[in-house]
């Protein structure tokens, strides 16, 4: 590594591919951050490595499965050879389960969500502890993606809506376990991000009152801004938690 490279901030981005992680990925890129991309598919990774090349920062593309242990060990084993250290990890990578009535719920479609939206991010913070305790300088910082949802459910939404709130203990967790070793953990919770997941938005969702209404989205790119903002912060400050919404989203008083 030449001494640029070396002077540059290092942010591990899972689920890089599309959607908010694409967008933390530019806004990060956008701050100077180095990027490593994870993430199930490689043309995508491959693209926003590219867009993060063509804002200036280097990027490199690291397909990763957060399922499976060893390919998250092999993610920041990568990282540290190519950066040499790692400052950010953006816990963002995630799914949900179709939506359908609890009772009739699939026990490997609720592992399914467990492993990667908990598990995954479970198994990367602790990767992430490992490489930031033992640098120098010491420290850096864990953003998980935690959803409205970590708040208040939607109809049919139990995998989901389950790991997200423990995202949330994980988050607690790791704020206070990170505190001796200058590691800071915060959470940021989305709403109604303009994305390929939400696209149904447009056409109507259920709402706990039993009707389907359309509901408002906002422009991904104020997720990548929220997230730049907390990856920022000096070592002495975190944003714990920070919702990031569509303004007139049915999420206060929803249910």
């Amino acid at each position: 590594m030449n001494a640029e490279e070396k002077a540059a901030k290092v942010a591990v981005v899972t689920g890089a591919g599309t959607g908010v992680g694409r967008a933390a990925a530019l806004a990060l890129a956008g701050e100077g951050f180095a990027l490593v991309l994870a993430g199930r598919r490689p043309e995508p990774l491959k693209e926003v490595a590219s867009e993060v090349g063509s804002a200036g920062a280097r990027a490199v593309a690291v397909p990763t499965d957060v399922t499976d242990p060893e390919s998250i060990r092999a993610l920041f084993t990568r990282t540290v050879e190519v950066f040499g250290r790692l400052d950010l990890l953006f816990n963002n990578a995630g799914m949900g389960a179709p939506a359908i009535p609890l009772e009739d719920l699939g026990v490997e479609q609720w592992r399914a969500v467990v492993d990667t939206n908990l598990t995954g991010s479970f198994l990367c913070t602790q990767e992430a502890f490992r490489i930031m305790k033992s640098q120098s300088p010491r420290g850096g910082r864990i953003i998980n993606n935690g959803s409205i949802s970590a708040h208040s459910p939607r109809p049919y939404s139990s995998p989901y809506t389950s790991t997200k709130h423990a995202i949330t203990g994980l988050t607690k967790s790791t704020a206070l376990d990170g505190r001796a070793y200058d590691i800071a953990c915060g959470q940021i919770d989305i709403g109604n991000a303009e994305t390929d997941m939400t696209a149904r938005m447009k056409k109507g969702v259920s709402q706990p009152n039993g009707t389907v209404m359309e509901e408002p989205t906002m422009a991904v790119d104020n997720v990548g801004r929220a997230i730049a903002y907390m990856a920022t912060l000096p070592p002495d400050a975190n944003a714990l938690f920070l919702t990031v919404m569509a303004t007139r989203m049915p999420f206060v008083g929803r249910g």
